[in-house]
């Protein structure tokens, strides 16, 4: 065979015969050479939409081809019946159906691969002809497969039988793919509800079927397995469970055999997760005694670390117990029944052995006890308090399960666990947590009180052999409660707070969770700031173990934001250890800066004379290795420390707001605050107009490395953000080095800092000409970007097009000086909605909105939109009809808004002169699309 014949030729020249389309499928199956493959998909492809692809099916599936060859042709059919039925005259649709009947019933025996597609193809057609041309489809094709009549009248095309198990499997095959094919068809919603109805009805036939097979003893497991999967399809359709229980019921029966195990669990959950079954609570109720009759294979599985079988058992009981549980706990006759089931899903959940090593089921029920809750909780009140008396004792049953579920296995085994393991545990942890803390909706402070209780034992009592996994567990749970719910006026937190300090933090895991918890009483610390003193000091010991690095530090900024201002005792004390632990490198960067981010706050409470002396000291070391670094080479090293310290700055001044401090005075009626006193400056100001001098260096050295450079801007960029209007005396000397930044090197986050100064300083009359000099130089600078083609540079367009709408929403007179080209704005700001970066046209929208909707008081504006509003309405119309991602939708239709307020004639008129083009903006959109389009734009 020629395997070039493909690649040799035009495709398109190529007839669709037999012999072609064999060649094709050779070198698509079996030429090693990928360009070869791709040409004969391609044109394989075309080959299925012809109308040739009627003919070439059928002798592509003879007996003699190979089956990759057969399975062309019978994918071939499916495609033809299916999105080609159309082109088929309705005198060969009988035909058609014998052809492929007589198919289906020679490849019976295989390759499976051909008749599963042959099957789709005999679905596909049912669902062209059902109810009007095949009134009874799976009646019809269950006495074609009987091998006793062969020849009826009513089995047009099913030969003598010579293998029924293989004819059998072949109907069972059929019978599965035709709901599959239905629920995955496009249908319009009319046609689909009359297909649902019409194979419902035919339901009974297949049920009977099924039935038959699995409880006849001479039916394969290989048969019954397919009958099993044939009712969960059929289930998709909503078959009811009152017509199918019996079905049902036969599945449970077939859970003892091992080969069918997952089959009939899959099944069996299918069938009772359906919400329409709820109509029919005689069957639901009917199952139960089958659910619990398997509680004690569920508890020998169990035993044995049979983890495949508590799974099935675990799915099967919480599909009952979850779907149904409201309609369950309804039924007040069944109640021990239905307290049955739950407390074997509660055995669920505390099966032995830790998650996910040793047991994976337990994970299963958690949303099971959130429903149920859910439901007690929905009734009204009298009808609660019963069912409360029967489910409180579970739910607390249920927390003592979940904390040994929380327990961590011994160091030596956790050490042995993959990343993998260990990480699926910390999930399953968390998920306990967000349990405990719905738990105590429904339990309230008996739960606190309990736990508590039992801290108190496990750490008071010497007599108590308790191993530290003890102690977490109770932590843990303490930590995931006070975490989300308000436990400041919980009697057992001042305890709490009492005896964490007699907790041996030897253990790493032990000790984080100590952490957390301190943590997650912050606020309650806020309010108690007595308790500080005793707690304190546990922080600052985990702070200088690099293994509780990540707990430690954020306890630490917690404590830092909400205890502020009664820490100014403490400061001493948590400067000298953080400072410490920055000087001996123990942390990670990232931890560094939350650790900043922490002393930013602490520094903040300090009294106005203390804080720049402490700043100094805090951060001269870390300034003084900037200047060293400075005078170096550049190198990546020396980058990546210049960076990281400039980092750890601009944390400090993110938090560090003096302002928040003297507000508290000014409330309490103290003298007014400092910030509006010309006399003190605000430190952090002082702190950067000394650094100022150091980040120019840097800044001359490292132009043309956008990750310094953003560096430098971040620390001015958050300074900025935190200390609002105090930041002024830095603004002339600030903006004359990021006009000279930005003309040597163009880069985004000049124009983002930018972007800030506008906002807090443009309606400032001392900084306007220091901002206005600052935005011409920039916009100069960007447009001549845009003149030389910015497709390189989305994020400088991006920020551009945001400083610009920013400065539209902020000083709009900035656009009226002579310097300012509006026309070249405004065509930057079309091409930038061209872009095909979704955060690049987010911000041209958002400048375009900002634009229009200051026409009506600044004339430039109106001219250029009079002038150049068409092309803006025709590059909006493109990017909607296809030119953008469909999320920038609600963006455009802002600027199509702002067009039709500013000036409806004029859009009416650009909409009607761009609509009238063919095929604009899409080949796929009518003439009278377009018409509706406009009047809805208009109306």
């Amino acid at each position: 065979m020629e395997s070039e014949a493909i690649p040799g030729q035009n495709p398109v020249e190529l007839e669709f015969t037999q012999d072609n389309i064999e060649t094709a499928l050779y070198q698509l199956y079996f030429d090693p050479d990928m360009e070869h493959k791709n040409v004969a998909q391609k044109w394989l492809t075309r080959a299925q939409a012809s109308a040739q692809a009627w003919q070439f099916c059928w002798a592509l599936l003879a007996p003699d081809k190979i089956p990759e060859v057969q399975f062309f042709g019978a994918s071939t059919l499916h495609i033809k019946i299916c999105r080609h039925w159309g082109d088929l005259p309705e005198e060969q649709h009988e035909d058609l159906r014998i052809q492929l009947l007589s198919h289906i019933l020679h490849f019976s025996s295989g390759p499976k691969m051909v008749l599963t597609r042959l099957c789709v193809a005999l679905a596909s057609m049912a669902l062209n002809l059902i109810p009007q041309a095949w009134s009874k489809p799976v009646a019809d094709l269950v006495r074609a497969f009987q091998p006793q009549k062969p020849n009826s009248e009513e089995s047009p095309g099913a030969k003598p039988s010579p293998d029924p198990h293989a004819h059998c499997l072949a109907l069972l095959e059929l019978l599965t793919v035709l709901p599959e094919e239905f629920q995955s068809g496009r249908l319009a919603q009319a046609r689909r509800a009359q297909l649902r109805e019409a194979l419902a009805g035919e339901w009974a036939v297949v049920c009977g079927m099924l039935r038959q097979l699995l409880q006849s003893q001479d039916s394969s497991v290989q048969v019954k397995e397919k009958v099993l999967r044939c009712f969960s399809s059929w289930v998709g359709l909503d078959v009811p469970l009152g017509e199918s229980q019996e079905l049902v019921q036969d599945c449970f029966t077939v859970l003892s055999d091992p080969g069918l195990f997952d089959t009939a669990v899959e099944t069996i959950v299918t069938a009772v997760s359906q919400p329409d079954c709820q109509r029919f609570i005689d069957a639901l109720l009917s199952l139960m005694p089958l659910v619990l009759g398997l509680y004690d294979q569920l508890k020998t599985a169990a035993q044995h670390g049979d983890m495949e079988t508590t799974h099935g058992i675990c799915r099967i009981a919480v599909a009952l117990g979850e779907t149904h549980s409201r309609v369950m706990l309804e039924q007040l006759d069944h109640w021990q029944e239905y307290l049955a089931l739950v407390n074997m899903i509660l055995f669920c959940t505390g099966i032995p052995g830790h998650y996910p090593v040793n047991e994976t089921t337990s994970s299963l029920t958690l949303t099971f006890w959130y429903t149920l809750q859910d439901d007690i909780l929905s009734f009204e009140e009298e009808k609660q308090a019963v069912y409360l008396q029967v489910y409180k004792p579970v739910y607390f049953q249920l927390v003592d399960v979940l904390l040994l579920k929380s327990h961590y296995p011994s160091q030596e085994e956790y050490d042995s666990w993959s990343s993998d393991d260990k990480e699926q545990f910390r999930i399953y942890r968390v998920d306990i947590s967000d349990t405990l803390m719905y738990v105590y909706e429904m339990l309230g402070a008996e739960l606190l009180s309990n736990l508590y209780d039992r801290l108190g034992r496990l750490l008071m009592d010497p007599q108590q052999s308790a191993v530290w996994q003890d102690t977490e567990a109770l932590l843990f749970g303490f930590q995931s409660i006070a975490e989300t719910i308000d436990v400041n006026y919980s009697d057992v937190i001042p305890g709490l707070i009492g005896l964490i300090p007699r907790i041996n933090i030897s253990n790493v895991m032990l000790a984080d969770t100590v952490m957390y918890t301190i943590g997650s009483l912050a606020e309650w610390l806020a309010d108690h700031p007595v308790m500080l003193g005793g707690i304190l000091p546990m922080v600052l010991r985990g702070l200088v173990k690099a293994e509780l690095s990540v707990s430690s530090i954020s306890t630490l900024k917690r404590i830092c934001r909400e205890c502020r201002q009664d820490l100014a005792p403490y400061a001493q004390d948590v400067l000298a250890v953080a400072q410490d632990a920055l000087f001996k490198e123990i942390h990670e960067s990232s931890q560094c800066m939350w650790l900043m981010q922490a002393l930013g706050f602490l520094l903040s409470s300090l009294p106005a004379e203390e804080i720049l002396g402490r700043l100094h000291s805090l951060i001269t070391p870390h300034i003084q290795q900037l200047d060293s670094l400075t005078q170096q080479e550049p190198s990546p090293a020396n980058k990546q420390s210049i960076v990281y310290i400039l980092g750890m700055l601009s944390s400090l001044f993110t938090t560090l707001d003096v302002n928040r401090q003297w507000d508290g005075l000014e409330e309490e009626g103290a003298s007014t605050s400092l910030s509006s006193s010309q006399s003190v400056q605000n430190p952090v100001v002082v702190v950067l107009q000394q650094l100022f001098p150091l980040i120019q260096t840097i800044v001359s050295k490292w132009i043309h490395d956008s990750e310094v450079v953003e560096a430098v801007c971040g620390i001015f960029d958050k300074s900025i953000r935190t200390l609002l209007h105090d930041f002024g005396p830095m603004v002339p000397q600030l903006s004359e080095t990021l006009g000279q930044i930005y003309n040597a090197y163009p880069q985004a986050p000049a124009l983002d800092l930018t972007r800030q100064m506008v906002h807090i300083f443009a309606g400032d009359e001392q900084h306007l000409s220091d901002i206005r000099r600052l935005v011409e130089v920039l916009t100069s600078t960007t447009l001549s970007i845009f003149q030389q083609g910015p497709r390189e540079h989305p994020d400088i367009a991006e920020s551009f097009m945001n400083l610009h709408a920013q400065i539209l929403n902020r000083s709009p007179d900035l656009h009226l000086t002579a310097q300012f080209d509006v026309k070249t704005l405004f065509y930057s700001g079309i091409l930038s909605i061209k872009f095909p970066e979704t955060p690049t046209v987010k911000a041209a929208c958002l400048f375009f909105t900002e634009f229009l909707s200051r026409c009506k008081d600044m004339p430039p504006l109106v001219d250029v939109l009079q002038g150049d509003g068409k092309i803006l309405t025709e590059t909006v119309l493109q990017a909607v009809g296809g030119g953008s991602s469909r999320s920038l939708t609600e963006h455009f239709s802002e600027v199509l808004l702002g067009l039709n307020r500013q000036c409806p004639a004029l859009l009416s008129q650009w909409l009607r002169e761009t609509l009238q083009t063919p095929g604009f903006p899409s080949p796929h959109v009518t003439m009278e699309q377009k018409d509706l389009f406009s009047q809805q734009i208009l109306r």
